[in-house]
């Protein structure tokens, strides 16, 4: 059975139902449908959450087909509800680009997934919608003013930075000419469209407190300077409180269920190779809120999401974690070990032992934070016992827990063993032990090399003549005590996609600096990444189908 069938042979409770599970009132729902429901944002207490349990599901460098950070989140949900605990998981929205171009659905695997799959992966409520059109609007309102003869401020087009987004993989949108066709058309320039998932207003939402926090993060925004060299964001233009009203909905999170009917909040959707990563800052709040125990995923290997979940969104919202749940596989151990992509699931215990130091430097990398790591085997069909023994010798000579997970065929059941390991550890585990790997207040080319080499394992920063002028203008601007969130290959810890395993000795290229200040950080690119990704020779959306009954074929 694929996951579509798996989902589809679920009887779902009725959202009241499980609203009703968390104490949550049916009048404060705001209904989508039978399976799915806005929350208010009164029902975050802090007094509450200050209590609540909070663990960090992360992964080591993934294949390009992912490890299963999603899959193992609700399946260890799911096992900490077996255990008879108070538990809720929160996780990101897809993104309608790689569900139609990679992934095929983003929504877990076999027996532990989020439900309605088909509406979550496609659409959702509309939240991702939302936050496309707060992002053109702004777009619009720029390119209005540059045009305006009685309305304008003096905007220099060559400085606007801020692009257009579109929640589709379409690698020829990356860089356009706008404005051609006459006088009456606007300004010709040249400009890009980036994914949605990387807007910067996706960004805020997942960062913002309230309302109030929106609209002034909104009104942060910078979008270039005058002629005469001064700043201009966005609450220059007037348009942060129109964008904010389009954002009245999606600021609240979303309730639906697990495939076990047990509640999950989904809300927010940055990729983690060009954005935070992470949930929103209110989901989590939420679900701490409504738990003893609330169990998150941050985006690709913890290089990249989990490091930006530590340093940026727990320091931002005053979250700590207390143990950080190592997704490893043997597939990607062996992609590591030198193996290639389609050897993946032939036996090879040498090729898993070869790929071990990319889980090291992963484990490492946490311990740096005063974290407890524990690492999940997520276990495939493939794997032999003899490879799963490898990483469980490897485990106990670091002295770290390890548990075998198959939440994909069991779903609980499968990760009981995990959830157990997860209460034994946070027992012993203390909140305030959590440490952020910088200050914000450090210089930035400090708090760049410090990522670089504590994280990656680079052992220097080569910062093109771009990239130093833009550390100049941030200087400028007076956002030098920024985060840094890096924009980095997720297919390696280096800045090369075809460095596997564990580099040394290598150099961190940083080709240029982009400036968030409304969502309040720094955006570092390194290496070749792309903010708007291409679709595959064979996308998914080939395999997507409805029929006259509405059925949907093909996700999985």
């Amino acid at each position: 059975m694929t996951d579509l069938d798996i989902a589809k042979s679920v009887e779902l409770k009725h959202i009241n139902t499980i609203a009703g599970e968390l104490g949550i009132k049916i009048e404060d729902l705001e209904h989508f449908g039978k399976y799915k429901a806005k929350l208010p944002l009164t029902i975050i207490d802090d007094e509450k959450r200050l209590k609540s349990k909070l663990i960090l599901v992360s992964a080591i460098s993934p294949t390009p087909a992912g490890e299963g950070k999603t899959t193992i989140s609700i399946g260890l949900n799911e096992g900490l509800k077996k255990l008879g605990k108070s538990s809720i998981v929160v996780l990101r929205e897809p993104s309608l680009g790689p569900v139609f171009g990679l992934k095929g659905g983003a929504t877990g695997g076999g027996k532990a997934q989020v439900l309605p799959m088909e509406d979550i992966n496609l659409h959702f409520t509309g939240d991702f919608s939302a936050i496309e059109k707060a992002h053109n609007l702004l777009s619009a309102m720029i390119e209005n003013n540059i045009q305006s003869k009685t309305n304008n401020l003096n905007i220099d087009a060559r400085t606007v930075k801020w692009k257009r987004v579109l929640d589709v993989n379409d690698r020829s949108l990356r860089q356009i000419v706008i404005g051609l066709g006459g006088t009456t058309m606007g300004v010709p320039r040249e400009t890009g469209f980036d994914i949605t998932a990387a807007s910067e207003i996706m960004a805020i939402l997942c960062l913002s407190d309230n309302i109030s926090d929106l609209k002034e993060r909104l009104g942060n925004i910078f979008i270039g300077f005058t002629y005469s060299k001064q700043p201009i964001y966005a609450k220059d233009l007037k348009t942060h409180g129109a964008m904010a009203a389009l954002l009245k909905d999606a600021i609240k999170p979303n309730l639906v269920q697990t495939i076990e009917g047990n509640p999950a909040i989904i809300h927010g959707g940055p990729f983690a190779n060009i954005a935070q990563g992470t949930n929103t800052v209110l989901a989590t709040k939420m679900g701490m809120s409504l738990a003893d125990y609330t169990v998150t995923e941050a985006g690709f290997g913890f290089d990249l999401g989990g490091e930006k979940f530590l340093n940026i969104k727990c320091q931002s919202a005053d979250l700590k974690p207390e143990v950080v749940v190592m997704t490893a596989t043997i597939r990607a151990l062996k992609y590591h070990g030198g193996k290639d992509l389609k050897d993946l699931n032939n036996p090879d215990p040498e090729a898993v032992k070869k790929g071990l130091p990319n889980l090291e430097k992963h484990i490492e990398s946490v311990q740096k934070f005063n974290i407890v790591p524990i690492i999940a085997i997520n276990q495939f069909t493939a794997d032999t016992p003899s490879e799963i023994e490898i990483i469980k010798d490897f485990a106990k000579d670091k002295g770290i827990k390890v548990a075998l997970t198959n939440v994909w065929g069991e779903g609980g059941n499968g990760a009981l063993a995990l959830a157990q390991l997860v209460v034994d550890v946070l027992k012993k585990t203390n909140k305030d032990s959590f440490k952020p790997l910088y200050k914000w207040d450090t210089p930035v080319k400090q708090k760049i090399e410090i990522i670089a080499q504590n994280i990656y394992g680079a052992s220097n920063v080569d910062y093109s003549p771009q990239a130093m002028i833009d550390l100049k203008r941030i200087q400028n601007l007076g956002l030098q005590n920024l985060p840094i969130c890096m924009a980095k290959t997720q297919k390696s810890l280096s800045d090369d996609d075809s460095l596997r395993g564990r580099p040394n000795n290598f150099t961190l290229s940083i080709r240029e600096i982009e400036i968030a200040s409304g969502a309040g950080f720094i955006i570092p690119i390194s290496g070749k990444m792309m903010r708007m990704p291409g679709l595959p020779a064979h996308p998914a959306a080939e395999q997507i189908d409805i029929d006259d009954n509405g059925k949907i074929t093909g996700l999985f």
